[in-house]
This record gives C-alpha cells, structure tokens and sequence, in this order.
C-alpha cells in the first residue's frame, strides 16, 4: 500500500498543479514530509487524510488504491451498455502484426491495455498468448469476459484506468489500440518508462495513437478526457529499442455513424538487451 499511495500522492498533486512544497504547505507540513510520502520512505498520519484528499481533490479510497474511477472519463461507457459490440468482434489489424513478430511459439504474456468490449484481447487468447487486459469501463469489462467465455478461452480482465495504473508485473508483449490519447501529455513519460521498465528482454511493445493533424476535421466524438498526439511523439518514447515499425497513416471512419477521418501513428518495437561493455 506505501507504494501505491506515494504514486497516486504524486500523480494527484502534479494533476493539480501543485509543487511538493505548495502541497506542504497547504497541510502546514515541511516539504520534506511529502518528499518521503512520494519516494515510500514514509505515509501520512491517518488524521491527515481527510485534509489530503480534499486538497488533490480525490476520495481517500481512491488515493489509497481502492477505488477506481468516479465519473465516466470515456464516452464509451454508455455505448458499450447495448447488447451489440459497438467495435465489432473482429481483430484489429495491428494483432495481425503481433502475430508475425511474436508468434506464440513459447508461452507469451501480453497486456491488452485499454481493451474495451475485448475483442482483441479474446484474439490472442484464441491464438495461445496468456492474455490480461484491462478497461476503465465496467460494461467492456463485462463484454470482454462473455466473448473470452464464448470463444471458450481464458482472459484475466480487470478495471483500471490508464492514468492511474502502473505495472508492477512482467510483460513479454504490451499492446494498446486506439486508448492511449487518453494519457495527459504530463505523464506520458512516466507511464511509458514504467511500460518499458517491465517489459521481458526482447519483449514488444505495438501501440497506435491518434495524431492531430491540421488538414484533418475533429473527430464528431466529443471526448473530453482525450489529449492530443502529435506526428513522432510516439516514437520518441523509444530511442533506446530497436523500431520495427513506425508508421502513420490517415483512414476512413464511421463509428460514430458520421463519416469522418483520422491520423493515426503506429509503432512496433523490441527491447533488445544492451552489449555488456568490454
């Protein structure tokens, strides 16, 4: 629990706006005492929580690691409530590239984050990848797990929402689609340095992001939790892997049922184990 309190502490004041010394300073602490909560090397008196949790404005179980999400940040919450599978349940064309890089010759654990109604996910199960996944959503949650019994495989599916969550598990093969404009542009470093810290040597990482494009209309989706990508931001995450790919097309849309357009940035990368030094 430390560990994850010192996290969220840490998440919830940067979100805030708040340096460590204008936090202390709020509570009347020295800056030195939420230093120590942030780095684990100690918590705050449980009479302090109150005080903590209105200040980062966020419920004590959440600052705790206990609850997940408040309010909807998606607004595919709503959609995914119908009995049809509002993506579809055919793959993403992007397992198919997983499939040829990493094919599951030798038991693979792969991480489906943000795997919405689990279509994909349910896809590398069927295929013999030992599949976890999770959504912020309860009804993807809800989908994934009635498609993985259908399709009569094993899908480890949790809630989590994608700000909050940080691995603390190892992962031969991490992939996301079409999720990770959801990720404020202040903590993408940090998230994807935890992404990359546990990850298996020669593991994989296959991500897409929407990029925002000055030739391209917004999307008819009004999504208020969704931040812009921009054209190599991806790819800048991985100067020390070996790209197998790093591509950006734009497609045809109508998942909204109005016909739109989107850019979209791939990559497909491996952490190869660095030459030991001579």
């Amino acid at each position: 629990m430390k560990e994850m309190l010192a996290r969220n502490i840490s998440i919830y004041r940067k979100e805030r706006g708040l340096t460590q010394e204008e936090l202390a300073r709020r509570l009347g602490l020295s800056f030195q005492a939420v230093s120590k909560w942030e780095n684990a090397q100690s918590m705050p008196d449980v009479a302090l929580l109150p005080e903590l949790s209105r200040t980062l404005q966020v419920s004590i179980d959440k600052l705790l690691g206990y609850a997940l999400q408040e309010k909807s940040i998606t607004i595919y919450e709503e959609e995914y409530q119908s009995g049809n599978y509002y993506w579809g349940t055919e793959p993403n064309a992007a397992c198919y590239e997983v499939l040829k890089a990493m094919p599951p010759v030798k038991r693979l654990k792969l991480l489906d984050i943000g795997c919405g109604e689990g279509k994909d996910a349910v896809f590398f199960a069927r295929n013999g990848y030992d599949v976890s996944a999770f959504d912020v959503t309860d009804a993807g949650i809800g989908k994934t797990k009635r498609l993985a019994e259908q399709a009569g495989v094993q899908v480890n599916v949790f809630k989590a929402d994608i700000l909050d969550y940080r691995l603390n598990a190892h992962y031969d093969i991490l992939y996301s689609s079409g999720v990770l404009h959801y990720i404020k542009p202040d903590f993408r470093e940090d998230i994807f340095d935890n992404y990359k810290r546990f990850t298996s040597p020669n593991g994989m990482h296959c991500f897409n992001v929407f990029v925002d494009k000055p030739f391209i209309a917004p999307p008819p989706e009004k999504e208020p939790y969704a931040y812009k990508w921009h054209s190599g931001e991806l790819l800048s995450h991985y100067r020390d892997w070996y790209i197998e790919d790093s591509s950006e097309i734009v497609f045809d849309c109508n998942s909204s049922g109005i016909p739109h357009q989107h850019a979209m940035s791939t990559i497909i990368a491996k952490k190869v184990a660095a030459l030991s030094s001579l």
